[in-house]
């Protein structure tokens, strides 16, 4: 059998090749999420007690979705959460935040293991019914997306000590409220109920970046 000798020229690119393959490997960017403690956050953004928190999670909760469902922290168990607040008659930044976030499903349509939880502000007036109205209206409907309502000192306490999500202090808002949570923060949450990002809901580009930060959650094993 005649043997095949090899140029110095192809072994020459082989190892350019694998050079340039080890290097790009080394070179890309590692994708790195902080995670989140209160000493770290905006201060106007933390209630006082919780900045010596450490070892942050979110806490638990009993809430009911659009569905008629009481549910709590652990129906969503092991589950990277998208989490919002908004009140289904603004007519601000809330029918952007939502509408922006439909793109979620679409996005992430190849993983299970993630859910949107979107709290009504004015629970008063956002009973089951009508977030289900709100939800078909906004072509937000997906089996992982939760429109939430119930007691309104429960949803204002997860959003200022549990996912720090707005302003510790009444900041006004739609209709004068003198106590009245109104933001256009999304906050993302890994599977272990740690705080991993927040993000303008009103910004597409923001939106990107909580989609690539989401995967890459999903992604992790851990």
């Amino acid at each position: 059998m005649k043997r095949i000798v090899k140029s110095p020229w192809f072994w020459l690119a082989s190892v350019f090749a694998i050079s340039v393959a080890i290097g790009a490997f080394i070179l890309a960017p590692t994708h790195v999420l902080p995670i989140y403690q209160p000493s770290q956050l905006n201060p106007a953004l933390v209630d006082p007690v919780a900045w010596e928190d450490e070892n942050h999670r979110i806490s638990d909760f009993e809430l009911v979705n659009h569905l008629g469902d009481t549910v709590s922290l652990n129906d969503v168990e092991g589950e990277v959460l998208i989490v919002d607040f908004f009140f289904s008659r603004c007519a601000t930044i809330c029918p952007i935040m939502t509408s922006n976030l439909t793109r979620v499903p679409t996005e992430l349509n190849s993983h299970d293991s993630w859910r949107i939880l979107s709290h009504s502000v004015t629970p008063v007036a956002d009973t089951p019914e009508v977030l289900s109205a709100y939800a078909k209206k906004m072509n937000a409907e997906d089996r992982r997306w939760w429109f939430l309502t119930g007691s309104k000192k429960e949803i204002y306490r997860l959003a200022r000590k549990s996912y720090f999500a707005c302003y510790d202090e009444a900041q006004g808002g739609d209709g004068g409220l003198q106590d009245f949570v109104h933001t256009e923060n999304i906050v993302l949450v890994d599977r272990l109920g740690r705080l991993r990002g927040f993000y303008d809901g009103t910004s597409e580009s923001s939106i990107n970046q909580l989609i690539e930060d989401a995967r890459w959650l999903l992604q992790k094993k851990d």
